[in-house]
Formats: structure tokens, C-alpha cells, sequence
């Protein structure tokens, strides 16, 4: 079955070349609009599997539009940002952004940033799932700051040890779950260089 998108771009043109490209790529494209606050409407209404957001936009910005529509329900979002504002990726990140896609895109560069989104958005969810089983359950700021420290260690595994970002995650979530620890303290292990692949072989 397709997967059903959303699409907040608020340049015309863009909006209709993303509809384009993801129609022929097989996505069905269930709303699209060029405000902020009206994306979250129509995340509300559709239920898509993905929400597309530019992050300049009248109404609400990408950010905050990610960040009401997270709050909501957990789906997948992409944020398309300009260079200026990379500055920005921390604040998405902690929106429930799963990732970003630089402009001007080529049509080569959407399809691999929303399988980056969806591989993504499915390790938030794990982070999530594992703060909500812990005794206390984890609070919000307790997650951002696993996905933090699982993002620096995910940068470690794939720089110093030539993991694709999944097989990091994978190594991480695995020692995780063998060792019955929290992510957070197996990514804190390979930060410090005392949990490694190598050592687990």
C-alpha cells in the first residue's frame, strides 16, 4: 500500500514539484498547503505516514508545526531547510524532527531523506518506547537527551568504525537489550570507547 503524505511548502512551485516526484515515486499525496497551522489541520484529518514541512511558513513555522503534530501523534517528518538555516537542525531535532532536506533539492536527494526520515523516526520511536517502559517512565527531557547522546555515539560507531547509521543504531539498541540497560548508557559506553563492536565480537 502507499504511503499517504502531507505536504507543507509554502512556494507554490516547490509544493508542486515535491507532489510530483513523490506521486511518481508512489506515495500518495493526501493534503498539501502552504501555512503551518493548516499542515497541522490536515495532519489531524489525513493521518498520513509522513508530513513534509518547509520551515518558513506563515501561520506556524515548520518547527512548531512539527512540534504540535509530534505531540499528537508519532508519524515521520522531513523538514526542508535553506543553508541559512542549518542553525536551526538542534531545534528540529527536538521537535520530533526525524530529518532535513537542504534547498534547493535535486529530484535524486527526496526519496533517500524520506528513507533517512522513516529509519529515523523508527529509532525516536524505539528511544520513546523505551523511556515509557522504565520505572519511572522517562520524561521528555530525559529522551531528547538519549536521542542526543545516541546521535553523537551513532556519529562515533559510522566515523571511527565504518557503520552504516542503521548497523549503528542496530549495535546500540542490541547491547542495549542483551545487557538489559538503557540506550543512553551503552551510547555513553561508546563515547567513553568502553563499548565497541569490536569488543562484542
Amino acid at each position: 500500500m502507499a504511503r499517504r503524505v502531507v505536504i507543507a511548502e509554502d512556494e507554490a512551485i516547490i509544493r508542486l514539484d515535491l507532489k510530483e516526484i513523490l506521486q511518481s515515486e508512489g506515495y500518495e499525496v493526501v493534503g498539501e498547503t502552504g501555512r503551518g497551522d493548516e499542515a497541522v489541520e490536515l495532519v489531524r484529518r489525513h493521518q498520513p505516514d509522513l508530513v513534509i514541512l518547509d520551515i518558513k511558513m506563515p501561520g506556524l513555522d515548520g518547527i512548531e508545526a512539527a512540534r504540535r503534530i509530534t505531540s499528537e501523534q508519532r508519524l515521520p517528518v522531513l523538514i526542508l531547510t535553506a543553508f541559512s538555516q542549518r542553525n536551526l537542525i538542534e531545534d528540529a531535532r527536538d521537535a520530533g524532527v526525524a530529518a532535513y532536506l537542504v534547498k534547493p533539492f535535486q529530484r535524486h536527494e527526496l526519496v533517500p531523506a524520506i528513507e533517512v526520515a522513516l529509519s529515523r523516526f523508527a529509532e525516536l520511536k524505539a528511544i520513546d518506547d523505551e523511556a515509557a517502559a522504565a520505572s519511572p517512565p522517562g520524561t521528555l527531557e530525559d529522551k531528547l537527551e538519549t536521542r542526543r547522546q545516541v546521535d553523537r555515539a551513532k556519529a562515533v560507531l559510522m566515523d571511527e568504525h565504518g557503520l552504516s547509521e542503521a548497523d549503528a543504531f542496530a549495535f546500540i539498541q542490541r547491547t542495549a537489550m542483551g545487557r538489559r540497560v538503557r540506550m543512553r548508557q551503552v551510547a555513553q559506553e561508546v563515547l567513553e570507547g568502553t563499548t565497541l563492536p569490536s569488543s562484542t565480537a
